[in-house]
């Protein structure tokens, strides 16, 4: 047996801040947080989930998984260890995870290094730079997926990314063709970055163009960048679990999130393409061409990218519960 740890409420405060600067669907932020005896539980926000988008609630697991990540490396940089359980109350399925400080840690500098670049990391939909991946930065990618538990399968070339690509376009046409899906996008598209919430239409990036490779989300109505090809060789990788539960998205989301910070520190840039996996037969069907029986759970872009701004998160007030 392991004793929890007393964590002031300043220390609790500071793992919530970094926990909220977790990706989520539409910058939806779909989760609560509560100081209970000692330990930091992490709470779906029903009010906060997207009802067209994500009825089953997997992108919200998916976001709280990764604020689960970002909390328990906010905890090691305060030279605490944690013990992390995920859906630890099964008459409370809303109590998605807990998090409990049990003894001092001494912080590795990958530790450090991730923690780090939990303030720098954003979803660039720029165009990347035609600059190659380093294979070491690729590894390191598959290495930080495996240590929490999932897989990642990395892709390059023109005809393994070709595969890819039709079937994000194929699940995208679909979702372009949905009424409500584009009404509840819209509604989560803001104007500028000052807004707390939701995607900034700056950030959204340049529109589309029809032999696009990898169709992004039109969250805005800038223009198309000129001259062909969005990402004319882009680097795929696509992550995934064992099964798909919601412990294991749960998990899907603690994998991705490390995926995202290694690639923030390694230089690089990403954004999530989850078109395939939000469509059950492009998902299926995207598990068949990498030839697996587990489960993928997101598609990401990642190159050289040119700088841009992390969104901005609705004010601690907001996400914390008071007991």
């Amino acid at each position: 047996m392991t004793t929890a740890l007393t964590l002031t409420d300043t220390a609790f405060r500071d793992v919530v801040a970094a926990a909220v600067r977790a990706p989520s669907l539409h910058n939806s932020q779909p989760w609560r947080f509560r100081n209970q005896s000692g330990a930091i539980e992490i709470h779906l926000d029903p009010a906060r989930c997207l009802p067209v988008a994500d009825p089953t609630g997997w992108a919200a697991r998916i976001a709280c998984g990764a604020a689960t990540l970002n909390a328990r490396l906010a905890l090691n940089a305060m030279g605490l260890a944690a013990r992390v359980q995920l859906l630890p109350e099964p008459s409370s399925p809303q109590v998605l995870a807990r998090l409990t400080p049990t003894a001092a840690w001494q912080t590795t500098p990958a530790e450090e290094a991730l923690f780090a670049a939990i303030e720098r990391r954003f979803s660039n939909r720029e165009p990347f730079y035609p600059a190659p991946v380093p294979v070491h930065a690729q590894v390191q990618i598959a290495e930080a997926a495996r240590a929490e538990g999932a897989w990642a399968d990395i892709l390059s070339g023109p005809a393994c990314v070709e595969v890819i690509s039709e079937i994000v376009r194929a699940a995208d046409a679909v979702l372009a063709a949905d009424g409500a899906y584009q009404e509840e996008l819209h509604n989560w598209t803001r104007p500028d970055r000052d807004d707390r919430d939701g995607v900034p239409a700056p950030a959204g990036g340049p529109a589309r163009q029809t032999g696009d490779l990898l169709p992004r989300r039109a969250y805005g109505h800038r223009a198309a960048v000129p001259g062909g090809d969005f990402d004319p060789d882009p680097l795929v990788v696509v992550l995934g679990t064992a099964g798909d539960t919601p412990a294991d998205q749960l998990r899907a989301g603690i994998a991705l999130q490390r995926v995202l910070l290694t690639i923030t520190d390694a230089g690089l840039a990403a954004s999530m393409l989850s078109q395939p996996i939000e469509d059950p037969s492009e998902r299926d069907r995207l598990r068949l061409a990498l030839g697996r029986r587990e489960v993928p759970q997101m598609v990401l872009r990642v190159g050289s990218g040119r700088a841009g701004f992390p969104t901005p998160r609705r004010d601690l007030a907001e996400v914390i519960d008071v007991l």
